[in-house]
């Protein structure tokens, strides 16, 4: 997994989730925080996004059972 920083639309896209979601996952503590690239850019580590996707897999399984 590497190091690199996705912007908000590769977020997107990867979770599913939409814009109003993820903020209210953010705010909610439920998904990891951006940091800022600029004035009007956020990012987000690579690895972050993918251990939540990841963490969010493994309790669909265990709810699931």
């Amino acid at each position: 997994m590497s190091n690199r920083i996705l912007r908000r639309k590769t977020v997107l896209d990867r979770t599913g989730l939409s814009v109003s979601t993820l903020y209210y996952f953010i705010n909610q503590g439920r998904f990891p925080k951006p940091f800022k690239l600029g004035v009007r850019s956020v990012g987000w580590f690579e690895r972050d996004i993918e251990d939540w996707i990841n963490n969010l897999s493994k309790s669909e399984e265990v709810s699931n059972d």
